[in-house]
């Protein structure tokens, strides 16, 4: 009977574990790691992104988003939309062709890769006859011209990938008709460019490397101009009219060439060294798109004098008597143009330029030519992210007051909106309003909008105008020199060069219910800031922390601390600091938490940690945690080379103490081994009991950094006796202690007026040493007690006091429950005993039932060392699930990896780019969106649009018709002709 009750209690709760928790990769966020191609969709409104790891990624009006990756590990060279159709071509640098489509499902677009196709040469020939140079997406949808190594260019047939030899156009059928004085002076070399007569899709330009272009046309099978440049060519751009083709070379010049009639010979004329006449590098890329009114925009990349700015990444802007040289801040990739109008054949409205940093937008309608923000692909990036900080459901009122900060700082930017508008967004607006804090190397703190699918940035917030640095002030960047030549112009955010490294910010805590926020940095410092609408000037006084008390015989090594501006600081409206605390010896702070209703800051460091009342600007606590044995803790982060030495000594000490042991061994070996035996079987008899435990050997208190303060933790709980809950700060190190503090806080009529004290009252020694990452207090019904302030605000209930508390120390290797106030061990769960990984990150969440809205749970999100994530039971430690999340290689990813308070988590992927995950049933952020075929598309992208297996591979008679008269309703539509309409919409009909 009991088996039978056990059984049907593990599957309700198996049944209940299924309601609770589901993993989830849905998103990422940032900025794609080491892009290397660029495409964009007129009809649709997309632009896609190749990654050199092979991810495809598009994206269209804010909240659509599609991520692909290739099965090859090969980089993505080109990306090439069909014209008015829902596919896309990819080259990789294996050569190989890859199509791509956005085909419905269940009211979604879902991108899926439907072939693939590699060139193949005749038998024994070379593989750069069919090495893929230049690709040209022919208009009519359904030819791919494939420019190669070798000099020919091969016709496909798509989606089907056919080759049609028959149109071919081989090196040897085009190198017949040139003239012969200009075979004999050079090769023709590989097809550096393909590009289609805009008024004539039977024409195309095919530029070859050595200079030399020729107009064939694909009906005729015939070559019917040949522009003879000479030198290497590097883009053609055939202009909108027809009537001109433009073509930019290698040494830094672009020329203008007439289409139809005899062949050119004269090519001086029409050549142009925009930054001559000293050796300039290539213009790598040129277009020329005309305006309604006025001149064409002309815009060329490269093209910079060589000795002088050859280490410039520029794109040049040329309209009327406004010319700029656009200066990047990486390597540009590609660039192209949005035009107006819904053929997007009107003016130029806004240049998209991807570098290899960041995607800038440039307005090209706005005087000036201000740059339009991004709401997603932000350079997380711009500044090295040092530490991530996340909160859940932010009160309206604050949202509003960091929003209206952040817009002040955003007046530089184009009032446009966002220009790339593809597709439609489906996914139902957030439950609540989420912040994502990163701390940067340069010491700034930027806000983010997590809610969902874009990471949109709200608000920065800057620390280094407290100290002295070397950056000026007044050194403005953006603008140029009046007169300068080139007339360059700084856009884009990316600038990863800090002017002090001590400005890195490593922790951060915000409270949102009163906005307060504080932040720690590498060299010791910890700002308290507070949120205000209006700008003010004030004095921010340090007040210094001696961590080592006095102690003698340690010397700090490392960086010295920052120095603090004396002099009243004008700070903008957000949030403003008006408490500084700074540790001596200013080593990184490894541990912060704020208590906003105590008005309290804890901070720890290698060498203790201390307690800070802000509302009194008094320390209230110091406590010395330096082990006298660790030398290493003394020279901080930029001295390694003691480091290294020690390790050494103590590797040899180690080495010396086993000989030892062996040579006393020697001498009493009987008794020695008759000691072995027992202890062996003890040690068997152990195994018996728990087979599944390994061996965990006791850390020594001699290793490095054991006083380093690894958690910080703020209790409202019983330490004295059972009946008198008293305020207490708890705080976790690297060698296993825990210490815990009785805060006696004066009544809130003298709050600011009489001291807060601290007494010591509780001091814990794991036994095996191991680091504290986590404590938590549960309360009387086994809930982690609430946030500060959170219970004021009718956000939870109050904690149970009746009942007895627990305290739950997570350390890496194991977490222990103990008893307050008596603090006696009462249960545990082992981690690295069982399967060896450790305790990485841990977090406290909330998960929901799927099915019951009034049930849920609280549970313990713990990653490890080997990339999984666990969620444990609470109050009773229980494994509850177990997922693969992050590759046990991935060392940085795991280290960077916040959880949230519902069950989400966030790491980093790249330097660039979070990949945002869920452990919850009901949290999932994930893109839910459409993109529909283009209106006028042709019969082809119709095709494909239907259910699988509906396809034809040629258009018959009856689908030219009805794209007729769909051409006819659409032209008298734009006439206003209703006679017109009439007819022709019954005849369609009929």
């Amino acid at each position: 009977m009991k088996r039978f009750r056990r059984h049907g209690q593990e599957s309700q709760r198996d049944r209940l574990k299924q309601e609770l928790f589901q993993f989830n990769k849905a998103i990422e966020h940032g900025f794609p790691h080491q892009p290397s191609a660029l495409g964009y969709s007129p009809s649709l409104q997309l632009l896609a992104i190749g990654t050199r790891s092979g991810a495809i990624k598009l994206y269209g009006a804010p909240g659509v988003e599609f991520m692909g990756l290739h099965d090859e590990n090969a980089a993505v060279t080109q990306v090439h939309f069909m014209p008015h159709q829902v596919e896309l071509v990819t080259l990789l640098d294996d050569n190989s062709l890859h199509m791509w489509t956005l085909r419905g499902h269940k009211g979604l677009s879902e991108l899926l890769e439907i072939g693939r196709f590699t060139l193949t040469g005749p038998p024994g020939a070379p593989p750069s006859v069919t090495r893929v140079t230049a690709v040209l997406a022919h208009t009519s949808g359904e030819l791919l011209l494939l420019g190669t190594e070798g000099g020919h260019v091969f016709i496909v047939e798509v989606p089907g990938f056919r080759e049609l030899e028959e149109r071919n156009i081989s090196l040897d059928q085009v190198a017949a008709s040139v003239p012969d004085d200009y075979i004999g002076r050079r090769n023709l070399e590989h097809v550096e460019a393909l590009q289609e007569n805009p008024i004539n899709p039977n024409q195309v330009v095919i530029g070859y490397g050595r200079g030399l272009m020729v107009i064939w046309d694909l009906e005729k099978r015939c070559a019917i101009q040949h522009i003879p440049a000479t030198q290497q060519l590097e883009s053609v751009w055939w202009t909108e009219d027809g009537s001109y083709i433009l073509s930019s070379h290698s040494d830094g010049s672009y020329c203008r060439w007439m289409v139809g009639g005899e062949d050119v010979n004269d090519e001086e004329e029409k050549s142009d060294i925009p930054y001559g006449h000293f050796p300039c590098k290539a213009i790598s890329k040129i277009i020329q798109l005309p305006t309604e009114e006025g001149p064409p925009f002309l815009l060329f990349s490269g093209g910079m004098p060589r000795a002088s700015y050859g280490d410039r990444h520029c794109i040049t802007v040329i309209h009327s008597k406004t010319h700029v040289a656009l200066d990047f801040t990486s390597r540009i990739i590609d660039f192209f143009v949005i035009r107006d109008g819904l053929q997007h054949t009107g003016d130029p409205s806004a240049l998209v330029v991807l570098v290899e940093e960041e995607l800038v937008v440039i307005d090209l309608q706005t005087d000036c030519w201000p740059v339009i923000q991004t709401p997603y692909l932000v350079p997380l990036h711009s500044s090295a992210i040092t530490c991530s900080h996340h909160v859940s459901a932010i009160p309206l009122k604050l949202w509003e007051r960091v929003i209206a900060a952040g817009e002040l700082q955003n007046t530089h930017y184009s009032k446009k909106p966002w220009p790339i508008t593809g597709g439609q967004n489906l996914a139902p607006d957030p439950p609540q309003r989420d912040l994502l804090l990163t701390g940067h190397e340069d010491g700034t703190v930027h806000f983010w909008d997590a809610s969902g699918v874009c990471l949109y940035p709200l608000y920065k917030l800057s620390t280094a105008g407290v100290f002295h640095t070397d950056a000026d002030p007044n050194d403005n960047m953006n603008q140029g020199a009046e007169g300068e030549w080139p007339p360059f112009r700084k856009v884009g955010c990316f600038d990863p060069y800090s002017d002090d490294p001590r400005l890195g910010i490593q922790k951060i805590h915000l409270c949102k219910y009163s906005g307060y926020l504080t932040v720690a940095g590498t060299a010791g410092q910890i700002l308290v800031l507070e949120l205000n609408d209006e700008a003010a000037e004030q004095t921010v006084e340090a007040k210094v922390v001696d961590l080592l008390q006095g102690q003698e015989g340690f010397r700090w090594k490392g960086h010295t601390r920052l120095d603090v501006r004396e002099e009243p600081v004008l700070f903008p409206p957000g949030f403003q600091p008006f408490a500084l605390v700074q540790c001596q010896p200013p080593a990184v702070v490894t541990a912060l938490t704020l208590h906003s209703e105590w008005k309290l800051v804890a901070f720890g460091t290698s060498h203790g940690f201390g307690l800070y009342d802000y509302q009194q600007k008094n320390t209230v606590l110091i406590k010395c945690t330096l082990n006298p044995s660790d030398q290493l803790a003394m020279e901080g982060p930029l001295s390694r080379v003691k480091s290294i030495k020690k390790s050494l000594r103590q590797s040899f000490r180690r080495i010396r103490r086993s000989r030892v042991s062996l040579r006393k061994h020697h001498v009493n070996n009987t008794a020695k081994l008759q000691e072995a035996n027992a202890r062996l079987e003890a040690e068997l008899a152990e195994m018996e009991l728990a087979p599944v435990q390994r061996k965990i050997e006791a850390r020594s208190s001699d290793d490095s950094f054991t006083g380093l303060v690894r958690t910080l933790y703020f209790a409202d709980t019983f330490l004295s006796d059972s009946s008198h809950n008293t305020p207490s700060l708890w705080a976790g190190t690297n060698g296993g202690c825990v210490f815990a503090y009785m805060l006696r806080l004066p009544p809130v009529e003298h709050r600011a007026d009489e001291p807060v004290t601290a007494q010591p009252a509780k001091e814990i020694q794991l036994m095996h040493r191991a680091p504290v990452v986590g404590i938590v207090v549960l309360d009387g019904h086994g809930a982690p007690l609430p946030e500060p302030l959170e219970v004021a605000h009718d956000l939870a209930r109050s904690p149970d006091m009746q009942g007895s508390h627990q305290l739950l120390v997570i350390s890496e290797e194991q977490f222990k429950v103990f008893t307050l106030p008596k603090v006696s061990a009462k249960m545990k769960l082992k981690l690295t005993a069982v399967d060896g990984s450790r305790v990485r990150r841990v977090g406290v969440a909330w998960f929901c039932s799927s099915r019951t809205e009034d049930y849920g749970e609280s549970g313990l999100v713990v990653l490890t060392n080997q990339g999984d994530v666990h969620v444990v039971s609470l109050p009773h430690v229980k494994m509850q699930v177990q997922y693969p999340c992050i590759r046990r290689e991935d060392v940085s990813g795991i280290a960077s990896c916040v959880f949230t308070k519902h069950g989400q988590g966030f790491y980093l992927i790249s330097p660039s780019e979070f990949e945002r995950f869920s452990l919850s049933t009901c949290y999932l952020v994930e893109p839910r969106c459409l993109v529909e075929a283009p209106l006028h598309s042709g019969s082809s992208s119709q095709r494909r649009s239907q259910p699988d297996g509906a396809s034809s591979t040629h258009r018959t008679r009856q689908d030219s018709e009805d794209a007729e008269v769909l051409q006819e309703i659409q032209k008298s539509l734009e006439g206003d002709q209703t006679s017109f309409l009439e007819n022709n919409v019954k005849s369609a009909v009929a």
